[in-house]
């Protein structure tokens, strides 16, 4: 980090940089202008290297002063440290020049002991700040760190850990907030319930392990069935899905259900055992919708027992069917 001594006197530079290098400050640089300074301060970034500035108030051309107005206003320069060196301390300039942005002042004729003293303390000052700043930006680094973390922990624990799908503790939080909105909105919540038909009896033929991918591909097929940005799917439990529609109306919702149904029939996946003839994995569906403004606005356990009950008459109906709630 540098030390920049500006003034132009060459005997006052020549006896500044004498005495800080005496006194162990090595990167000293001097200048006899207010414009070569901030030639030198917008050069590559130079300002990031600069501890502090030692600088004359009356200079030819562009004066301390100035020099310390433009630093002030730059928000680049901001953590530049700028002493103005004077002969006149009169009340009128020291306060012009704390106006202008300087934290310090030394009178001139410049005594050795002064010098020292206020620099040394001001640079020690920058690097106490610049430590305070460092650890600022490292905790706000942690900060981000921490609440992305958080964030990921909040999804995975949402997510069905083998489908990738929310949960069922994800489904619970999203229908009471789905029929609050469709509540204060006067639309109706559209939902679907659907159960891979035999499935313990395709665990028992093919494994667990084919059943694990059996269910992965069924969530993934429900899914992209899908196409309202708002629509939800979640792993209801077991083999159970659960599918819900915002503004959507029960024939569409029963519409939805058949075009699931169908999607997962097509997958063709081998299921010899159950007892749908047709011989591959299948589903049945239960399809509901209601208003909630003609409900209540936190009756939405109502909304998912019907879509039950519905579910309940597709298996007894013989599988493989939709059937839509009353």
């Amino acid at each position: 980090m540098s030390i920049l001594i500006v003034d132009d006197s060459k005997f006052i530079l020549k006896f500044v940089e004498q005495h800080l290098i005496s006194a162990g400050f090595k990167e000293i640089i001097t200048f006899t202008s207010g414009d070569a300074v901030l030639s030198f301060l917008n050069d590559n970034n130079n300002y990031n290297l600069v501890d502090l500035i030692l600088m004359d108030v009356f200079m030819e051309g562009t004066s301390g002063l100035a020099v310390c107005e433009i630093i002030k206003q730059a928000p680049k320069f901001k953590d530049i440290q700028v002493m103005i060196m004077t002969s006149d301390t009169s009340e009128e300039i020291l306060q012009k020049s704390f106006d202008t942005g300087a934290i310090d002042y030394i009178a001139k004729p410049i005594r050795k002991t002064e010098l020292l003293a206020r620099v040394s303390s001001t640079v020690k000052l920058k690097k106490e700040i610049d430590k305070v700043k460092t650890r600022e930006q490292e905790l706000i680094e942690i900060k981000n760190k921490l609440e992305l973390a958080n964030l990921e922990l909040a999804r995975l624990v949402s997510l069905d850990g083998l489908t990738g799908i929310p949960n069922r503790r994800s489904f619970d939080q999203t229908i009471a907030a789905e029929w609050k909105r469709a509540y204060d909105e006067d639309t109706s919540l559209g939902l679907i319930m659907a159960d891979i038909d035999c499935f313990k009896l395709f665990n028992d033929t093919y494994g667990h392990q084919a059943g694990d991918q059996c269910l992965q591909k069924v969530a993934f097929t429900i899914r992209q069935a899908l196409k309202g940005s708002f629509d939800f799917v979640a792993r209801y439990g077991g083999e159970e899905f659960a599918v819900i529609l915002p503004s959507t109306s029960l024939a569409i919702t029963t519409q939805i259900a058949e075009k699931i149904r169908c999607r997962i029939q097509a997958l063709e996946i081998p299921h010899e055992t159950s007892t749908v003839p047709i011989g591959v994995i299948t589903v049945s569906l239960g399809s509901a919708a209601m208003s909630p403004r003609k409900i209540g606005p936190d009756l939405w356990t109502s909304l998912i027992k019907a879509a039950d009950q519905a579910l309940y008459t597709a298996k007894r109906s013989g599988k493989n069917a939709v059937k839509q709630a009353n």
